[in-house]
C-alpha cells in the first residue's frame, strides 16, 4: 500500500493548481457578486483540458482514470474561488460528456464527442424535474416511438449550464411501465424545434454558474439521437452520477483545502487579549478539526477512485465519500466563519461564499439521505 502520487500525479495536480489560480481565479469575487458566467474562462478551461479529463485520447481527451481526474478536479476548487465556474464545467464533464464517451454510438461520438470535449459546444444534463430529483424513475417527461425516432413532451427543472448549452443530454420514459428499463437517454441540440429554456435562475449558492428549466414540447428527435439502446437510460444516468459523486466532489476538498489555508493564516495573524487567536485553545481545536476532515475526505475519495480504476464494486466508496464530503465541508465552512468572526462578513474574504457554495453538496447529484439508502443496500440492510 502506498499512500505517496507519483511524479506524474504530482506534475498533474500542480499543473492544474496554477492554470486555476492564475486565470480562473482572477476577478473571482466579482463574478460572484454579480452571478456572471464567463464564457471566455469556460473555454479557457477547456482549452487546458479541464471538459475531457478522462475521455480516451483519440475524441482529444486526456485518458485519465477517475483517481488522476478527481487530482486535477481537486486542484480546480483549491485553486479558483469561483466554484460555479468549476461546478459548470464538470457538470458538462461528468453528467453529459461520460454518458456520450461510455455509451453513445460511434456516430454520435464523430458528431458531439470532440466538440464537446474541445470545449466548443456546451452541455446540460437535463434529467431533474418538478416531481422528480433522484428518483429519475418517477419523471414524468415521455419519448413516444414514432416512425424514424421519438416525440419528447415534458420539463426539467434546476438543470446545471441549460441558459448556455448548446446540446443537452435528456432523460425521458419510454416505456412507464418498465421503472428501471422504461427510461432512455437523448443527445439534443439546443436549436431543435419545440426544445426551450427558462431564464437562469437567481440564487445565492454557486451563483456565477447558470441554471435554469428546460421544456420539450412535441421535439422530435432521431433513432440515432438516443444515447445505448432504448431503456438503457437508467443505466447510463446511475453510471454517470458514479462519476459525478465521485469525481465532481473531489471539488469540493479543493475548496476545503482552501479554506483551511485561509483559516490557518487568519488565525496565525490575528490578535485578542495580547496573543494570536490560534493560541487559544477552542481556535485551534476548529482548526484542527478541519484538517481532521480534510484529509479524512482525501482518503476516502482516494480510495473510491483508485477502487474503481482496478475495476472494483466502488458504489460504496463514493457514496460514503460524498456523504463525507458534502458534510464536512459545510461544518468546516461554519467553523472558518466562527474562527473569522465579524470578519466573515466582509465578502473579499470569501468566507460566508464558501458555506453557501458548500451547502448544494448535500442535495445535489443525490441528496445524503439516499447515499444513505446507497450504503444501506450495500450494507445488506435494504432490498436489492
Amino acid at each position: 500500500m502506498d499512500f505517496k502520487l507519483s511524479d506524474y500525479q504530482t506534475e498533474l495536480y500542480d499543473s492544474a493548481l496554477r492554470f486555476a489560480s492564475e486565470v480562473l481565479d482572477k476577478d473571482a469575487h466579482q463574478r460572484q457578486r454579480n452571478h456572471h458566467f464567463a464564457p471566455e474562462l469556460w473555454q479557457q478551461a477547456a482549452q487546458f483540458g479541464f471538459t475531457g479529463l478522462a475521455v480516451d485520447e483519440a475524441y482529444g481527451g486526456a485518458d485519465l482514470g477517475a483517481l488522476n481526474t478527481m487530482l486535477m478536479v481537486e486542484a480546480l476548487g483549491k485553486g479558483s474561488r469561483d466554484l460555479g465556474l468549476s461546478f459548470s464545467l464538470c457538470a458538462h464533464l461528468f453528467a453529459c460528456v461520460m454518458p456520450l464517451a461510455r455509451f453513445a454510438s460511434d456516430q454520435l461520438k464523430r458528431d458531439f464527442l470532440e466538440p464537446l470535449v474541445a470545449g466548443k459546444l456546451i452541455a446540460a444534463n437535463a434529467a431533474t424535474e418538478p416531481g422528480a430529483g433522484s428518483d429519475i424513475y418517477s419523471m414524468k417527461t415521455t419519448a413516444i416511438k414514432e416512425a424514424g425516432g421519438y416525440r419528447l413532451n415534458g420539463q426539467k427543472t434546476y438543470i446545471t449550464n441549460a441558459p448556455v448549452a448548446d446540446v443537452f443530454v435528456a432523460y425521458a420514459r419510454t416505456n412507464p411501465d418498465h421503472g428501471f428499463m422504461g427510461v432512455s437517454a437523448f443527445i439534443i441540440p439546443k436549436d431543435t424545434p419545440g426544445l426551450s429554456t427558462g431564464a437562469s435562475q437567481s440564487k445565492d449558492c454557486l451563483a456565477s454558474c447558470p441554471m435554469g428549466d428546460v421544456f420539450f414540447d412535441n421535439v422530435f428527435v432521431s433513432e440515432s439521437q438516443r444515447i445505448g439502446f432504448e431503456g438503457a437510460g437508467g443505466a447510463i444516468f446511475h453510471d454517470s452520477m458514479i462519476w459525478e459523486k465521485g469525481c465532481l466532489f473531489a471539488l469540493f476538498v479543493g475548496a476545503l483545502d482552501r479554506l483551511l489555508e485561509s483559516t490557518l493564516s487568519y488565525a496565525t495573524e490575528r490578535k485578542q487579549f495580547g496573543k494570536k487567536i490560534g493560541h487559544f485553545q477552542s481556535v485551534s481545536n476548529r482548526i484542527i478539526d478541519i484538517k481532521l476532515r480534510l484529509e479524512q475526505c482525501r482518503l476516502m475519495l482516494y480510495r473510491a477512485g483508485w477502487k474503481y480504476d482496478q475495476g472494483q464494486d466502488a458504489e460504496i466508496d463514493i457514496a460514503m465519500s460524498k456523504l463525507l464530503i458534502s458534510d464536512y465541508a459545510v461544518q468546516s465552512s461554519l467553523d472558518a466563519i466562527a474562527t473569522f468572526g465579524g470578519a466573515a462578513i466582509d465578502a473579499d474574504m470569501g468566507i460566508v461564499q464558501v458555506l453557501l457554495d458548500t451547502l448544494p453538496s448535500r442535495i445535489f447529484s443525490g441528496t445524503n439521505d439516499i447515499q444513505r439508502e446507497i450504503i444501506a443496500r450495500k450494507l445488506g440492510l435494504r432490498g436489492a
